[in-house]
């Protein structure tokens, strides 16, 4: 499961709930295009902004809509409470394994969020993974904290950011954290635009956003890097650069919204208020940069 491509899909919302049957159909998609494992409930998945029961409904359909293919559901809250009971839902839904990181209000402590992580595994059938997102929740792990945290079982992989320093700076923390980790802990890259550069450096996987929306291109990516082709990779990831620059000007979460839009996957890709999706000149940006990755509508 922990391997190649990790297509993590946004969650169509219409104005008062998730559109199940829009969202049956971009999983489906996924499945049909061969990707190793569907990411429900990502960040651009809408997780932070739904409630427990949206939640518990988008992994059903999820893993209804997956097939073969194992999903990997969004389990991150504010309070332990309401973790546990995600854990307990996406369980119960057929979750293959379920994805963690540790939001929060007040800052939390190393041990706060090896405890975090300690008891959620305490109630786990299936595998975790590490959510590391700095920028989205301000928790930042230190090789020594991933190291401590993938002792726990069930924890089975690591979403590695991007590091702030740049891509040159990742090989070396995959390499230092390989020595760290148990030889079973798989390591993931999460920032697109450094799919390329990790997946060469050794990682096991991409935790792909925009895998969710374009999961032809992602995999031609990933296939290429698992062959040893890294020029190959590397060329694919320039021809989708158009996008890469669209998400860190707007970000990826409304970049996401826009793609599903623009590739005719949803009618309308409504945002969570007050989140506001792009404006005109925006969606034209988002046009344009299809085009210019030769992406065809």
């Amino acid at each position: 499961m922990f391997i190649g491509l990790s297509a993590f899909a946004p969650t169509p919302l219409a104005e008062a709930a998730v559109d199940e049957p829009a969202y049956g159909r971009l999983i489906a998609r996924l499945a049909r295009a061969g990707v190793d494992s569907i990411g429900a409930l990502g960040s651009t998945g809408s997780y932070a902004y739904l409630d427990r029961a949206e939640r518990a409904r988008a992994v059903a359909v999820a893993v209804r809509h997956a097939g073969e293919v194992p999903v990997i559901a969004g389990v991150g809250a504010l309070r332990m409470r309401d973790i546990l009971h995600h854990v307990e839902d996406a369980q119960e839904a057929g979750a293959s394994a379920v994805i963690l990181a540790p939001m929060t209000y007040e800052a939390l402590s190393d041990d706060e969020v090896f405890a975090l992580y300690e008891e959620v595994c305490a109630n786990l059938s299936v595998p975790l993974a590490i959510y590391d997102n700095p920028v989205a929740t301000r928790v930042t792990f230190s090789d020594e904290l991933h190291s401590r945290v993938a002792q726990l079982r069930p924890v089975a992989a690591i979403k590695l950011p991007l590091p702030a320093v740049g891509v040159e700076a990742l090989a070396a923390r995959v390499t230092r954290l390989r020595a760290l980790v148990p030889a079973t802990v798989a390591i993931g890259v999460s920032g697109d635009d450094a799919a390329a550069a990790g997946l060469s450096a050794g990682c096991d996987l991409w935790f792909s956003v925009l895998g969710g929306t374009l999961p032809i291109e992602c995999l031609a990516l990933v296939r290429a890097a698992q062959r040893g082709a890294a020029d190959d990779a590397a060329a694919t990831s320039a021809r989708l650069q158009p996008i890469w620059q669209l998400f860190a000007r707007y970000g990826t979460y409304r970049v996401v919204a826009a793609l599903t839009e623009q590739l005719g996957l949803v009618p309308r890709m409504h945002l969570p208020r007050p989140v506001r999706s792009l404006d005109a000149d925006g969606m034209r940006s988002v046009a344009e940069a299809l085009t210019a990755a030769n992406i065809r509508l």
